[in-house]
């Protein structure tokens, strides 16, 4: 019998695990937090598949293409939006009970830069709160075992195979395979929508291991975390739904970077809200939601209003803060559609992996439906065994040799300030450089840090040298060195690399 570990109990992990378990596999889910403390569980717009007579999944690729600056991997695209109605028809098997209109079928909702309203949604905008329940429910149901609030702290690799897991304490985990689906890295920056938990544990542990990681430099920043206490994502079905960004003097200035305003591509639209900060002294932009009113707002999106009321914050009537904060990692550990990395053995889905499918920038809503479509062709994939691929080779940024520089002492938080001034929403040569610098003063320094810290600083190390390495402006990752000044007029231009 196959012996499968499998890392992160998100959407992606846990879809993984009950396909491998339902092949024959042997499964052992771990992860850092209880089960449910994952990325997914926070997931409020939807999930993005075709369900409707409407809508085609020639259309879901364009759009996805699209809002990928058309660097995606049309054949991953095509994965991803030819086999998402099956595995929406899978959630639903397992359990999950999405949003109903009056005449029984699927509610739809619009998110920035889809053609058509084609995200499903449960509890309004408790979408992933409600996957990540019944998978869980699900692995729980067919006796997987779960070992909760441990900690990967690097891949077992012998004669260029990986062979299991060592468990922070020095606990070993032997396994035939090993899939990680540890998430993204959001607490590389200040600001940021993700859990503290969310700190690149997978990817790290793959960089140590040798695997390929590709576009690393694409960070997506949400436009719109709650300015006000802890940041607190507001979902972009809000401004599907007609809320609208408006400055310090009550003017919608979306419409200066893009036709679409509110509704362009996240990056365009992330970028428009920091410039406009920016112009009024960085103090936060507003969403102005009152137009649907209190009502609506509670019942459309009632764990948001939730989080706003608990700030005192009435929305319904009144404008909220916003800002941008680190969403979302495009890159990460370079994998095929079925989840191999470069090293056999090891396998990667969801955030923590590289399929192509989002390109320079993630399309709304389709991060749940990339952990769902390529965690199940991993699981069945780990299974059935078969000879490992061999990739094409990769073009690693050098880590180069950065002269010593002053650093001051390492924190996590002075490594997520460094990030989000220097590799953040707009980036530049020098300020690069300088980053490239204080990252490899803290590398050198000997002090004892946390798994997670270690982590943190090798990913950013490998993200800044992405950044520096694309010289041109595309999708999430912008240049601000590279622009001429017909690009300044934004950004169909950008869109368009």
């Amino acid at each position: 019998m196959t012996a499968v570990v499998v890392v992160g109990s998100g959407i992606a992990g846990l879809t993984a695990a009950l396909h491998a378990s339902e092949n024959g596999c042997r499964v052992t889910v771990v992860t850092k937090g209880a089960l449910p403390d994952t990325n997914t569980r926070w997931a409020q717009g939807g999930v993005a598949a075709v369900t409707s007579a409407d809508d085609t999944v020639a259309s879901h690729a364009a759009d996805t293409m699209t809002a990928g600056a058309g660097l995606n991997d049309p054949a991953a695209v095509d994965v991803l939006v030819n086999e998402g109605p099956e595995r929406i028809a899978e959630l639903v098997a397992r359990g999950v009970v999405f949003d109903r209109a009056v005449d029984g079928d699927f509610s739809r909702g619009l998110e920035a830069a889809h053609a058509v309203p084609r995200v499903l949604h449960a509890g309004g905008d408790a979408t992933g709160a409600a996957i990540q329940a019944a998978l869980g429910a699900s692995v729980r149901a067919a006796g997987i075992e779960v070992r909760e609030h441990a900690l990967l702290r690097d891949l077992i690799v012998t004669d260029d195979r990986v062979r299991g897991i060592v468990l922070d304490g020095g606990e070993r985990l032997d396994a035939d395979a090993v899939i990680l689906a540890t998430g993204g890295a959001g607490q590389l920056y200040a600001h940021t929508t993700n859990p503290l938990g969310a700190t690149g544990d997978g990817i790290a542990a793959a960089l140590r291991a040798g695997a390929a990681v590709a576009d690393l430099e694409f960070v997506q920043f949400h436009p719109t975390a709650l300015a006000d206490g802890i940041p607190f994502l507001v979902s972009e079905a809000v401004r599907g739904e007609g809320a609208v960004l408006i400055d310090d003097t009550g003017r919608r200035f979306a419409f200066d970077s893009h036709p679409d305003g509110e509704l362009a591509p996240r990056d365009v639209v992330a970028r428009a809200n920091a410039r406009a900060m920016t112009a009024q002294g960085g103090r936060p932009v507003r969403l102005d939601a009152t137009a649907l009113g209190p009502e609506r707002l509670a019942q459309r999106f009632p764990t948001i209003d939730a989080a706003v009321r608990e700030r005192g914050l009435d929305w319904g009537r009144d404008p909220i803060p916003v800002t941008p904060a680190a969403h979302y990692l495009m890159g990460g550990i370079v994998t095929d559609f079925d989840g191999r990395t470069t090293v056999p053995g090891l396998y990667a889905v969801g955030e923590t992996a590289r399929t192509g499918v989002h390109g320079a920038n993630r399309l709304a809503s389709n991060s749940l439906l990339e952990g769902a479509v390529f965690g199940a062709r991993a699981g069945d994939a780990v299974a059935h065994g078969g000879v490992w691929p061999a990739f094409p080779a990769h073009d690693v940024p050098r880590l180069d040799v950065i002269p010593a520089t002053d650093a001051g002492p390492f924190s996590r938080r002075a490594l997520q300030e460094l990030m989000w001034a220097e590799a953040g929403l707009e980036r530049e040569a020098a300020g690069l450089e300088r980053a490239a610098a204080v990252l490899a003063a803290w590398d050198d320094d000997s002090a004892p840090r946390t798994v997670e810290d270690a982590n943190l600083l090798l990913l950013a190390a490998h993200v800044v040298a992405a950044a520096r390495a694309r010289t041109t402006s595309v999708g999430a990752h912008f240049r601000s060195d590279a622009e001429s000044s017909a690009s300044r007029r934004e950004p169909q231009e950008v869109l368009a690399c």
